[in-house]
């Protein structure tokens, strides 16, 4: 099953996902209209277009191995993000420009703190 995943996808800020696009991750099929990235805009995002781009990338897409999220972003649905288990794709929270990164929000941090019972 692994060896399909083959796309990191993002959801972040524009400054994060142009930054990640120009490194090369963006796909855009247009044969189906799917693109692996999202960006967030905070006069125009909802939490349910959040949750159902998040759904989309970590449950419909069968071709992604990561999703990177900036933290504030994966803020805003928490519940979801901390619900989600599987292994494949993996969620990485990473900082944005103007949100530092907390480490005591990480939820694959906070899993690796309850495995070692801290």
């Amino acid at each position: 099953m692994s060896d399909k995943r083959t796309l990191i996808a993002v959801m972040g800020d524009e400054d994060t996902t142009t930054g990640l696009l120009l490194a090369g991750i963006g796909q855009n099929d247009a044969s189906t209209g799917s693109k692996n990235f999202f960006v967030y805009h905070e006069d125009k995002t909802t939490k349910e277009q959040l949750e159902a781009k998040f759904n989309e990338f970590t449950q419909e897409r069968k071709d992604i191995a990561i999703v990177l999220i900036n933290q504030f972003v994966a803020d805003m649905i928490r519940s979801t993000v901390d619900g989600y288990v599987e292994a494949f794709p993996a969620i990485l929270e990473i900082p944005s420009k103007d949100h530092p990164y907390d480490p005591e929000k990480d939820s694959v941090l906070k899993r690796v703190r309850k495995l070692f019972g801290e």
